[in-house]
């Protein structure tokens, strides 16, 4: 494992028994609830009223309430070498904000609008605050965690050349975070490996420990060095190698062995009505657009390349 602070015992957020925790709407109101995960009734959900109800048959909220939502740009060494050609991007982690508007439920729609091209999957892991953190070394900022959730940080590349400092409107978009179905704790993240599907086949995939750049505790030790983390805040780890663009109709998943599953499909909108009177900047397609959009092709597995290839028919 590539750690800044390797730990010396498993924090206690990785520690099992494992937990899960879910929020579904159910008659109309939220609740929360957790997943069985022995005897008869494991894999099913129990409200925290009682109720026991199929998970498969439920309609998800975000399992997340947060205040801010920041992601790392790189943080796993497959994706600086394809952008990069070098293991390790930068000295120290760099970071983007989306707004909680960007949130989305599992197996929700991603919205595509008809004016952009490029839209960008991007499987990864988030980490939830789970108490009130500022100033906190590397080893004390495990405390902090409430637990990890898949996610797909998806991006509307067409608009980097204007927002590449920001990331406000290539990665805040409506929609364009789907994140659960749940909050999971009691499990070694650095022992799973989190893949990305569209239409079922894998298009990137990587163990976490092997190609972690960053740990999450260094990371939420950086940033609240000057930014007060709290309960319910989320933290997006970056993504492997391999984002390349969907189109509407296509299925994206991102699943982390030993988490869980988050999917959405792509459904394709109409352009806003303020873009047909020359509001705001266009979305473009240039050179620098397509470098993101497209990425490295000579720098990532044969395979993956295959089957995006095979999902899309193309």
């Amino acid at each position: 494992m590539n750690f800044e602070f390797p730990f010396q015992t498993l924090p206690a957020v990785m520690r099992g028994p494992r937990v899960e925790r879910r929020r579904v709407l159910v008659g109309g109101s939220a609740f929360w609830g957790t997943m069985v995960e022995d005897g008869a009734d494991a894999g099913r959900l129990r409200l925290d009223d009682g109720r026991l109800l199929d998970a498969d048959a439920q309609t998800y909220l975000p399992p997340v309430s947060p205040s801010k939502i920041i992601a790392v740009h790189i943080s796993y060494s497959s994706r600086s070498v394809e952008t990069r050609n070098k293991p390790k991007p930068t000295e120290t982690p760099t970071y983007f904000t989306k707004p909680p508007t960007s949130l989305n439920g599992h197996k929700g729609q991603i919205l595509k609008p008809a004016d952009c091209k490029y839209l960008n999957y991007e499987g990864e892991y988030a980490l939830v605050i789970g108490r009130t953190c500022r100033n906190v070394t590397p080893d004390e900022a495990w405390d902090y965690i409430e637990g990890f959730c898949p996610a797909l940080d998806m991006g509307l590349q067409d608009f980097r050349d204007t927002d590449q400092g920001s990331m406000l409107r290539v990665k805040g978009a409506d929609t364009l975070l789907p994140i659960g179905p749940g909050i999971v704790r009691g499990v070694n993240l650095f022992e799973q490996t989190l893949r990305t599907l569209v239409n079922g086949r894998v298009v990137q995939e990587a163990h976490i420990g092997d190609e972690t750049i960053w740990g999450p505790h260094y990371v939420i030790a950086d940033i609240a060095r000057h930014i007060t983390l709290v309960p319910g805040d989320v933290i997006l780890m970056g993504t492997p190698c391999h984002s390349r663009s969907v189109d509407p109709g296509n299925v994206v998943a991102c699943e982390i062995t030993g988490i869980g599953r988050i999917e959405g499909t792509v459904v394709g909108i109409e352009a806003p009505r303020a873009a047909a009177l020359g509001v705001g900047h266009a979305p473009t397609d240039t050179p620098e657009v397509r470098r993101v959009a497209l990425g490295f092709d000579e720098r990532v597995p044969e395979h993956f390349k295959a089957n995006l290839r095979a999902a899309k028919g193309t």
